[in-house]
């Protein structure tokens, strides 16, 4: 995979965006290499389809400076990220946002009652807020608030775990609140989240 990634940063830095991207542009291309056809995801890739533009925006900031510091941010993304100019970086971001997400529904269906009840109502018992707090009730996101609903249990489930083993330090409040989320918790939100948008999460 190494060499397909620092392709993409060649090939990103040397095309210049000068208006909005389409599916056959190669800097979409090259993100979709990993990220699926249609951008919905692939296991560990998350899926780009709807996400925030301005998430996106600063993830790949993030990623570019070395504040996403899990092993598939640095594995893969530093590279790729390396040389991306603001214009390519926004465009691609908005070309992304403007696709239509489709639920991953590859969680335990058998967590989606109390991941629901996390996320909706929080554990007030131990001081742990509500995830639509910040992500919005539809857990849709909001500016730099990245949408959830409906992202792979996988992905969803790494990157908690992540921030619960203390990577991506400086993004706060995620790596305080994940430390306060034991295993089966982190398991029961990721399988409710992979369903926003699917049938089990609207029964």
């Amino acid at each position: 995979m190494r060499p397909i990634v620092t392709n993409l940063a060649i090939v990103v830095t040397a095309l210049a965006a000068l208006g909005p991207l389409r599916a056959d542009e190669l800097p979409v291309r090259n993100c979709t290499w990993c990220h699926g056809t249609s951008a919905q995801g692939l296991t560990v890739a998350p899926r780009l389809a709807g996400q925030r533009e301005d998430y996106v925006v600063h993830q790949l900031q993030s990623f570019a400076a070395h504040k996403r510091d899990d092993f598939l941010a640095e594995k893969y993304m530093w590279s790729a990220t390396a040389n991306l100019d603001p214009v390519t970086a926004r465009n691609l971001a908005a070309y992304f946002s403007s696709l239509a997400p489709r639920a991953a529904n590859d969680g335990e269906s058998e967590l989606v009652a109390e991941g629901r009840a996390i996320f909706e109502n929080g554990v007030p018992t131990e001081n742990i807020v509500a995830c639509q707090a910040c992500h919005g009730p539809e857990a849709q996101g909001v500016r730099e608030i990245p949408r959830l609903g409906g992202l792979s249990f996988t992905y969803l489930k790494q990157r908690l775990e992540q921030w619960n083993e203390g990577h991506d330090a400086l993004a706060a409040p995620m790596p305080k609140v994940a430390r306060s989320l034991s295993p089966n918790r982190i398991a029961a939100l990721a399988s409710f989240l992979s369903f926003v948008g699917g049938e089990t999460a609207e029964k």
